[in-house]
């Protein structure tokens, strides 16, 4: 029977498919740079520069394995919805609608990598980070509210905006009669003062 190699450590990484190189994140974990970017690039180069996680389990004698993974579920939506980023305030901005069905592609492509085999509790998940990404589901989604309730959200927060605005104003204001009341009261004193002199 084989004896067991030492596990020295594991580490989670992310490189763009067939694109990995020596580099500071490889630095540190002590394995033979080339070696492992020479086995991810050749394992990944089909998947079009795609990113990549990786989990590198490097052992005491300085091996190591790896396992790659799915590429992130936000870089598939993105991918569904044509988009280069998500919304940055997924509250007031809906960024695009994507499909039911794509939905269901990206959950069946992620179900190795999730801790469920439910095709249902996948496409959940995936609406889940959708949904913080500003991307709304037609056939999931009530979009037609969403995108209501958004107009509504930027509606709040622009009244709310204007409100602190008013009361930031109000309190300079307060502040400078404060001032210039403080001021008429010292004036005020140095003018008795001078009169009482005479």
């Amino acid at each position: 029977m084989a004896k067991k190699k030492e596990i020295k450590r594991i580490a989670k990484l992310q490189f763009n498919a067939g694109q990995s190189k020596p580099g500071p994140e490889l630095a540190g974990l002590g394995i033979v740079m080339p070696e492992f970017t020479k086995a991810f690039n050749d394992e990944t180069r089909d998947r079009n520069g795609e990113p990549v996680p990786v989990t590198i389990t490097i052992y005491a004698d300085k091996s190591f394995t790896f396992k790659t993974h799915t590429a992130p579920t936000s870089y598939k939506l993105l991918q569904a919805a044509g988009l280069k980023k998500g919304s940055e305030n997924a509250k007031t901005t809906k960024v695009a609608t994507i499909k039911k069905e794509q939905v269901k592609e990206i959950a069946e492509y992620k179900l190795p990598d999730l801790n469920t085999n439910d095709i249902k509790a996948a496409m959940n998940i995936v609406a889940g980070t959708a949904k913080n990404m500003g991307i709304l589901i037609d056939g999931m989604d009530d979009v037609e509210a969403e995108k209501e309730a958004a107009k509504e959200a930027v509606a709040a927060a622009a009244a709310a905006d204007a409100k602190e605005a008013a009361l930031e104003a109000a309190e300079a204001e307060a502040k400078d009669n404060k001032e210039f009341v403080e001021a008429e009261a010292i004036n005020g004193v140095n003018d008795e003062e001078k009169e009482g002199d005479e």
